[in-house]
């Protein structure tokens, strides 16, 4: 029983470091797709979250925009962001606030 705890421990462990494994490319990601079709809210708690490139296979791939209701009511949506780093561009994943 403590064996198989400790392995569901360590597996959580390596499940949470690889989701902050961060997405590096050589080049600058190109300017933001300045057309976007926004259309109308489900209803009036949605907020527009505006789309953003993502790293795919060392390519910028672009990901569109979509409406999203925030976890609770106040909070705000931060987009993601691509940061220079050495090497290359590191990608910054969007979160509410």
């Amino acid at each position: 029983m403590r064996n198989r705890a400790l392995t569901t421990f360590l597996a959580g462990i390596l499940a949470a470091a690889a989701s902050y494994a961060q997405v590096i490319i050589r080049t600058a990601p190109p300017p933001p797709v300045s057309v976007a079709v926004v259309g109308r809210a489900p209803s009036a708690r949605y907020v527009w979250v505006p789309g953003y490139y993502r790293g795919v296979n060392g390519h910028y791939v672009w990901v569109s925009g979509r409406w999203a209701m925030p976890p609770r009511p106040g909070m705000v949506w931060i987009p993601p962001r691509w940061i220079a780093r050495p090497g290359g561009y590191a990608f910054v994943v969007g979160h509410w606030r």
